[in-house]
């Protein structure tokens, strides 16, 4: 895993830390997000598989070490530093809710407690794959919610922001309930179900509609989804239909879809092809899913590019990852940040979440009649939770989100939100927090 990953300051923190005698401070580190991106009433989690993958396997190698060594930020560093980064290993522990679990702002997603040096390196890439596969996740069960249970297929790779991105987007995707992927890396790595048609360019290539169809039927049989929007829409479905069995559907790519669908529906149906499909394409998002499903349009699947593996219309939500207790010498100091609209809350925190509420609550407080959602994943640089696979982390987003209330689901801001309230002790531990603060300022 390369340790070179991330940002400067990660790293010439952990040199001043090392130089301070802080390495063997226990600190615990909350990854979390302060407020929800707009119309967005709950943000699915998800992300946990690759950052557990980085920690386990975070290791700085010659090559690194040689070039933060030739970097004027660590002129002064001294060699031991370097020796310590030779011999890195995360020895911490990690804390997590269940990829796929509905989580709302201030609730931590993943924790972090372990030596400092090895909590403050991963930061970056922490907040950027559990950050962004959250969103994208979050995206794929509103597109899920907008098209009332019809199949949802993810088409994004071509405009993720690297084809990097485009694989982890699938897996995001997937886990936020859409059917399957069109990169086929990503269905290889994660056992994702994976679809695809063809470009217009397979039409244009050969002389004739009818030939080019006749090609992908050769090829793919009862899989061949025809493309029919190249030319004439409805000459393409009747092109497809005089052609005959065996082939999965059509694809439409353009035009008014509720109108196109509804008349190649008819020709499908008359010419004999009632269990042949219909696949919609084109700028697809929640909000054009749920117009065509109130208006009735005979659209079996949606396939949704560049708007979910790039979550567009909420490209970020603000994800911190923030210190809130540290522990050295025996003693354990709680930490948090008071200044306006960044405020953070003290100590290390579990989730109970009830049938109308969540509690948010010391780590060590109980709460009957709940769930505790954060679990241990890692102990002293160990797994020791089984993680979910893609599918499995699908399985628990679509239970968790059914089970929510109906105006969670929404495509727009639920009033009221759902309550995340305080415990008593994690309120009473904040104030006194503040108050310490304050007397130090003096």
């Amino acid at each position: 895993m390369n340790a070179l990953l991330t940002d400067l300051y990660q790293l010439t923190m952990a040199a001043g830390y090392w130089q301070a005698g802080k390495c063997e401070e226990i600190a615990t580190f909350e990854l979390f997000v302060r407020r929800l991106p707009a119309n967005r009433n709950f943000l699915v989690a998800a992300g946990l598989e690759q950052a557990v993958e980085y920690l386990l396997n975070l290791r700085f190698e010659e090559e690194e070490i040689s070039y933060l060594k030739s970097l004027p930020q660590f002129a002064r560093v001294e060699e031991g530093f370097f020796d310590y980064l030779r011999r890195f290993r995360f020895t911490g522990d990690v804390f997590a809710a269940r990829e796929g679990t509905p989580l709302f702002a201030g609730e931590p997603i993943l924790i972090v407690r372990a030596p400092l040096v090895e909590a403050q390196i991963p930061e970056t890439y922490l907040l950027a794959t559990v950050g962004f596969q959250s969103l994208v996740a979050t995206k794929a069960a509103r597109l899920m919610e907008a098209s009332g249970g019809r199949a949802v297929v993810e088409f994004g790779t071509r405009r993720a922001h690297s084809p990097q991105a485009g694989v982890i987007a699938a897996r995001a995707a997937y886990i936020g309930g859409c059917a399957g992927t069109s990169n086929v890396l990503a269905g290889m790595r994660y056992g994702i179900p994976v679809f695809g048609t063809s470009a217009h360019a397979w039409v244009q290539s050969f002389a004739s509609e009818t030939e080019a169809f006749e090609r992908l039927q050769a090829l793919l049989g009862p899989a061949a989804t025809y493309l029919i929007d190249t030319y004439n829409t409805l000459d393409g479905a009747r092109r497809a239909v005089a052609i005959g069995k065996p082939f999965w559907g059509v694809r439409l790519d353009s035009g008014n879809l509720v109108e196109l669908s509804r008349a190649v529906r008819s020709v499908l149906d008359s010419g004999g092809f009632p269990d042949a499909k219909i696949m919609a394409t084109g700028d697809l998002n929640e909000y054009k899913i749920l117009e065509l499903v109130a208006a009735g349009a005979p659209i079996d699947v949606y396939g949704v590019g560049t708007e979910l593996a790039t979550s567009s219309d909420a490209p970020s939500h603000g994800a911190v990852y923030k210190l809130v207790e540290i522990a050295a010498r025996g003693q354990r100091r709680y930490t948090a940040k008071y200044s306006e609209e960044k405020s953070t809350l003290p100590g290390a925190k579990q989730v109970f979440r009830f049938a109308d509420h969540d509690l948010l609550a010391c780590a060590h407080e109980c709460a009957m009649g709940s769930e505790a959602l954060i679990r241990p994943v890692v102990l002293n640089g160990r797994l020791v939770a089984r993680l979910d696979s893609a599918a499995g982390a699908r399985e628990h987003a679509r239970a968790s989100i059914a089970s929510l209330p109906a105006k969670l689901r929404s495509l727009f801001e639920a009033d009221p939100p759902w309550p995340v309230e305080l415990s008593e002790e994690l309120q009473g531990l904040s104030a006194n927090v503040r108050d310490r603060e304050r007397e130090v300022a003096r």
